[in-house]
C-alpha cells in the first residue's frame, strides 16, 4: 500500500506513476473522499471540543445550584451530532482505505514501458539452447507411463496431476535438491508454514481485495483460503512486528503447495502439467533494511539463477515492463527456462522487490539504528524454483530421443545414484 501522507500530497503525480501499468484512477473521486475527510475531521474536533466544554458548564451551573437540564439537553444534541458525523468519517475514511488498497505499486523508474509480456525485455541468457538430431518430444509424451492424468481428473478435474514411480521420485528430489542450495549454499533458513490463511494475511501480501476469483476459498466459519504461493505465509511471519536492525537481513525458504484457479487463463496452457491449480514451488523472501532492498532483489535472482546452472538448464532473465508488473510488485524479473518441445522459453521464477509496499499493509517495521523510529521493511521474494516446470524442463532438455532421460549431475545423489530415467 502507498503511504497515505504520500498519496494526499502526490494523488496526480502517483496517477501517472501507475497510467505506466495501464491503470487509471480516479483522481477526482480520490480528492473528493479527502475532502470530506478533512472537513468531517474538523467537525468531529469542534463537536467534541462543544461537548467538553457544554460539560464544564454543567459542572460549574451544579455548583451554583442552577437548573442544568437545558444544558443536559444541549450535550445530549452535541452527543447525537457527533455520533452522527463520527460514523460518516468512519466511512470516508474506510473508502479511502478501500481506494489507497485498490492502487498497485508504483513501478520503479528502471522498470521498461510497454503494456504486456511483448514488451518485456531480455537482460542475458545462460547457455545455449541444446540441438537435437531428432524431434523433441514433449513432457507428457515423455513420461506418460509416469503422469497420469486422467486419474488425476477423476479424482479432483481438470488441471492436476498424479505422478507416479521414477516422475514422482524426480520432483521430489528436485524440491530437495532447491532447498539444500538455498540453506547451504546462500545462507537461508528453512520455514515449514500453513497452507491456510485468514483474509487479512492476503491482504497484507497484495494478494486481496483484487485477485480473490484466482483463489481457493474455505467454506467454514473462518474466512481463509487456500495459499497461492510460499510468499503469503513467509512474508507475513513478520506482520505487526518491529524488528531490531541487528535482525536484518532476514532469509526464509520454504517448500509448499501452491493453489490457484487461474480464473485469468482458462483455455492457456492445458497440455500436461505447466499450468495446475496444484503446484509446488520453492520459495525464497528477503525482509530488509530500504537502502539494501535492490541489492537483495540481485542477490535473490542470482540464487534462482543458480538453481538453474547448477542443473545446466539454458535459461534467460527478463525485465518485466510496466503492463506485465504483478499488483504488489515494484519491479520484477523474470527467469525463462527453455522447453525444446514447445522450442521457446517458458517462466520458472519470478523475482520481484515490493519495497515497503506489502510491509505497510502488514504493519513491518524495523526499528532505525539513526532516529531509533519504526520503519517499514522492505520484502523481496522469488521462486527457487517452480518445481513442476522445473520437472519439465530436465525431462526436455535431457532427453536422448529413445525414450531415456538423462539425469543432470547435481541430482543424482539425490536419486540414489540413478543416472537416467526410462519411460
Amino acid at each position: 500500500m502507498i503511504d497515505p501522507r504520500r498519496l494526499r500530497l502526490e494523488i496526480r503525480a502517483i496517477a501517472e506513476r501507475v497510467r505506466r501499468r495501464g491503470v487509471e484512477l480516479d483522481v477526482g473521486h480520490f480528492e473528493k473522499l479527502d475532502g470530506r475527510r478533512k472537513q468531517l475531521q474538523a467537525d468531529v474536533e469542534r463537536l467534541r471540543n462543544e461537548r467538553r466544554s457544554a460539560s464544564k458548564r454543567i459542572g460549574a451551573a451544579k455548583a451554583a445550584g442552577e437548573d442544568i437540564s437545558p444544558l443536559v439537553a444541549a450535550v445530549g444534541d452535541l452527543g447525537t451530532r457527533l455520533g452522527a458525523v463520527s460514523t460518516e468519517f468512519d466511512e470516508v475514511r474506510q473508502a479511502l482505505d478501500d481506494f489507497a488498497k485498490g492502487i498497485p505499486n508504483p513501478p520503479d523508474d528502471s522498470v521498461p514501458p510497454g503494456d504486456g509480456e511483448d514488451d518485456n525485455v531480455e537482460l542475458r541468457r545462460w547457455r545455449e539452447a541444446p540441438e537435437f538430431n531428432f524431434e523433441p518430444k514433449d513432457h507428457v509424451s515423455l513420461a506418460s507411463a509416469s503422469l497420469d492424468l486422467e486419474a488425476a481428473a477423476k479424482i479432483s478435474g481438470a488441471r492436476f496431476s498424479v505422478l507416479k514411480g521414477p516422475l514422482a521420485r524426480l520432483h521430489r528430489a528436485l524440491t530437495q535438491f532447491m532447498i539444500d542450495t538455498h540453506v547451504r549454499e546462500h545462507g537461508y533458513e528453512e520455514v515449514y508454514v500453513p497452507f491456510v490463511v485468514d483474509r487479512d494475511i492476503l491482504v497484507g501480501t497484495g494478494q486481496l481485495p483484487k485477485f480473490e476469483d484466482d483463489l481457493f476459498a474455505i467454506v467454514g466459519d473462518r474466512d481463509q483460503f487456500l495459499i497461492p504461493t510460499a510468499e503469503v505465509p513467509v512474508t507475513n511471519l513478520i506482520r505487526d512486528t518491529i524488528l531490531n536492525p541487528g535482525e536484518l537481513p532476514l532469509r526464509f525458504v520454504a517448500h509448499t503447495p501452491c493453489f490457484r484457479s487461474e480464473a485469468g487463463n482458462y483455455g492457456k496452457d492445458t497440455h500436461g502439467i505447466f499450468r495446475q491449480h496444484q503446484f509446488e514451488k520453492v520459495e525464497m523472501v528477503q525482509i530488509v533494511r530500504p537502502e539494501d532492498s535492490w541489492d537483495a532483489l540481485d542477490e535473490l535472482t542470482g540464487h534462482a539463477e543458480a538453481i538453474l546452472r547448477k542443473l545446466e538448464l539454458p535459461y534467460r532473465a527478463v525485465a518485466l515492463c510496466a503492463g506485465d508488473l504483478g499488483f504488489a510488485a515494484a519491479k520484477t524479473i523474470d527467469l525463462e527456462v527453455w522447453l525444446p518441445a514447445e522450442r521457446r522459453y517458458r517462466e520458472i521464477s519470478s523475482c520481484s522487490n515490493f519495497l515497503d509496499f506489502q510491509a505497510r499493509r502488514m504493519l513491518a517495521r524495523y526499528r532505525s539504528a539513526d532516529s531509533g523510529r519504526p520503519d517499514y521493511v522492505h520484502t523481496i521474494n522469488g521462486s527457487g524454483l517452480a518445481v513442476g516446470r522445473t520437472l519439465i524442463a530436465v525431462l526436455e532438455n535431457y532427453q536422448d530421443g529413445t525414450g531415456v532421460v538423462h539425469l543432470p549431475d547435481a541430482l543424482r545423489d539425490y536419486m540414489g545414484g540413478i543416472s537416467r530415467l526410462e519411460f
